[in-house]
């Protein structure tokens, strides 16, 4: 990585009016001969350049551009694309291919270590199920997709991280972001009186859709309560608290129960942390809880099935219908989606339908005493809903396996680096990346989110920071050599 000073100079002084008047000149041509990807390739010309000279201040310029990228999507080709984020990230994926082409360098800490090694084979067996998929073409996409993300935002940030400054900013970033395009939703939402039917697509462009949007500021919360209350001056109290203010109302006026439930999911590993409770006796009392809800799972469908409140504006009810599993459409959407998914499983268990192929293939696993009045079999209403589910369905039973052992790896390695790190300001962004993944994968149990890059850059910059702090713990003064 470069220092600032080739970093300045690229873009400043003759360079820099160079660059302004390449960009213009393509810019008009492609607008007068309608040939708009030309406009493209000054750009990705810019993104490789800059990725030389400095990819640290590119990967954090991403980081904030996230959030107020704009997804399009062509109906005809069914490609959903979010711009300029998923411009960049395929941009940087091609440099850091081309540097490795270059150098045969690769970082090996980082891929022995288990959580890098949890993502390799997930990435080994999501390429694999390519050859047995039912659209091989989907799950390619599907495939280079996730490599696009993961490569730039797991594996080149952890090298990112090394930087003091990188590891301060990358939450206040995204943050701040989100809550600029918070404001413009909330001011959306406003002219329809915040009801909860708008409440599902005001963030839009933004965000697709509430769900999404909704784990976004669960995602940052916890950071925001903490930066709101900690001892800073009296300028930073005012910011955060204007920050925590923001994303509260937010969150609430998102209307996404799973959002809601995740934070409190959140709140709940924190006082484990908070008062040292032990991680094996945490996952026992998990075991024992789950193990409890099968035996008596005839009493909680009896009690769940007598719940006809369904979600609506008042709050209090929209709380309520989270359990409501007789009349609430979108709970019965869930359910049957998820049903679905496991019949795709069973029918074929070992390598799945294929990644990306969910929404194309689970019309026909549907039954009608499970369809609801939002059921469709054109697959326009997205995937299985489910981090765990979906993954069964599309990759089979190693693809589940996959995730699991993702999740054990990262929380694993978060609790080692809050019970190990000394330097305070590092184990409270540490327990912040652990809170945030608390929330998205509890959030996971409800929808998916992991291919799109409001989500990627979270979940995969999370891990890439309990990853780095760990790396380092192992090897104290060497942080150069991950």
């Amino acid at each position: 990585m470069e220092g600032p000073a080739q970093s300045a100079s690229f873009l400043s002084g003759r360079s820099g009016l160079l660059w302004a008047i390449g960009l213009a000149i393509v810019t008009a041509c492609s607008v007068a001969t309608e040939t708009y990807l030309m406009a493209a390739i000054p750009f990705g010309l810019l993104m490789v350049i800059w990725a030389f000279y400095s990819l640290e201040s590119l990967l954090l310029c991403l980081v904030a551009i996230t959030p107020l990228s704009i997804t399009l999507k062509d109906q005809g080709f069914n490609v959903g694309v979010s711009l300029p984020s998923e411009l960049i990230l395929a941009g940087i994926t091609l440099f850091l291919l081309l540097r490795f082409l270059q150098n045969g360098q690769l970082p090996w800490r980082v891929l022995r270590h288990p959580v890098g090694m949890a993502i390799l084979i997930q990435l080994g067996w999501m390429g694999l199920t390519i050859l047995t998929s039912e659209m091989p073409l989907v799950s390619f996409k599907a495939w280079i997709s996730r490599i696009w993300f993961v490569v730039p935002l797991f594996f080149a940030m952890v090298e990112v991280f090394r930087s003091e400054k990188a590891r301060d900013w990358f939450f206040p970033l995204y943050a701040f972001s989100l809550a600029i395009a918070s404001v413009y939703t909330m001011y959306v939402h406003s002219q329809y009186g915040f009801s909860k039917e708008t409440s599902t697509w005001v963030m839009f462009p933004f965000y697709k859709e509430h769900t999404v949007y909704g784990m976004a500021l669960a995602f940052l919360y916890p950071f925001a309560v903490y930066r709101a209350f900690r001892s800073q001056s009296l300028l930073s109290h005012i910011v955060f608290g204007a920050l925590l203010a923001i994303l509260s109302a937010a969150i609430i006026l998102s209307y996404t129960r799973a959002a809601w439930l995740s934070v409190i999911a959140a709140a709940g590993v924190y006082v484990l942390i908070r008062f040292r409770i032990s991680w094996r006796i945490f996952l026992a009392g998990i075991l024992f809880f789950g193990v409890g809800l099968w035996a008596t799972q005839d009493q909680w469908i009896r009690i769940f099935t007598k719940n006809d409140t369904v979600s609506s504006d008042n709050f209090s009810e929209h709380v309520q219908s989270v359990s409501n599993v007789s009349t609430d459409a979108s709970n019965l959407e869930r359910i049957n989606r998820w049903m679905s998914a496991l019949r795709m499983f069973e029918a074929r268990p070992h390598t799945g339908w294929g990644a990306g192929t969910y929404q194309f293939q689970y019309a026909p696993f549907q039954h009608s005493s499970e369809m609801t009045i939002i059921s469709t079999n054109e697959g326009t209403m997205g995937n299985a809903h489910s981090e765990y589910i979906g993954p069964l369905a599309e990759q089979g039973w190693p693809g589940l396996l996959g995730v699991i052992f993702f999740l054990w790896a990262v929380f694993t390695t978060g609790f080692r680096v809050i019970r190990t790190e000394s330097v305070a300001q590092d184990r409270h962004l540490a327990l912040m990346a652990l809170l945030g993944l608390v929330t998205y994968f509890t959030h996971g149990v409800l929808n998916n989110f992991l291919d799109s890059d409001k989500a990627a850059v979270l979940v995969w910059g999370s891990a890439a920071l309990l990853v780095y702090l760990d790396l380092r713990g192992k090897r104290p003064g060497s942080a150069s050599s991950i």
